[in-house]
């Protein structure tokens, strides 16, 4: 069972992804779950959802103390919460951002992937909306969905809630970020 732990700020759909995510490793025939984890709910405030993917059956019920993968949609988090607490030694993080890991000044033995996801999603919908696209670095990096499970995911979440545009826009930015990581 792979545990990921998700930060965002409030509004910037970090729930949505940890949905998303679980869906499409649920069309790729694995188990999973996603939930949320709030404190003051306001735009802005630190956020965190966690999700976990396993191909055995999850009966896991508490939250995410120590993931093997951390994602950060806004590298500002980085300052201001402690994004690697709990993280395994050698676990990944995938974090938004146009600086280095190195400028980043995240200490530990961590597998540190940074993609500009913000830039890549004012190209494609003319605003920085980077949370399902950072999931096209997430399953790039992690393996742990496939890009077409990802679109399916993507119709199932969009399509008839905000319209095929939406989400043909979504998958969009999603193989941008998926190609253009390392």
């Amino acid at each position: 069972m792979i545990e990921i732990r998700i930060h965002g700020r409030g509004g910037q759909g970090a729930v949505t992804t940890g949905q998303i995510m679980a869906i499409a490793a649920f069309h790729d025939g694995k188990e999973s779950q996603t939930f949320p984890n709030f404190g003051v709910e306001r735009a802005g405030a630190p956020v965190m959802a966690f999700a976990r993917i396993s191909d055995e059956v999850i009966n896991l019920r508490s939250q995410v103390y120590k993931p093997q993968v951390v994602l950060v949609l806004d590298s500002s988090l980085v300052e201001a919460v402690n994004v690697t607490e709990g993280l395994k030694d050698n676990g990944t993080i995938i974090i938004n951002t146009n600086k280095t890991a190195e400028e980043l000044g995240i200490k530990g033995s961590f597998d540190i992937h940074t993609i500009d996801a913000t830039s890549i999603t004012v190209g494609v919908f003319g605003k920085p909306i980077v949370n399902t696209p950072m999931l096209g670095a997430f399953a790039k990096v992690t393996g742990l969905m496939s890009l077409e499970s990802l679109k399916k995911a993507i119709d199932d979440k969009f399509v008839y809630a905000k319209g095929k545009k939406i989400a043909d826009l979504n998958k969009v930015a999603i193989e941008k970020v998926y190609s253009e990581t390392r």
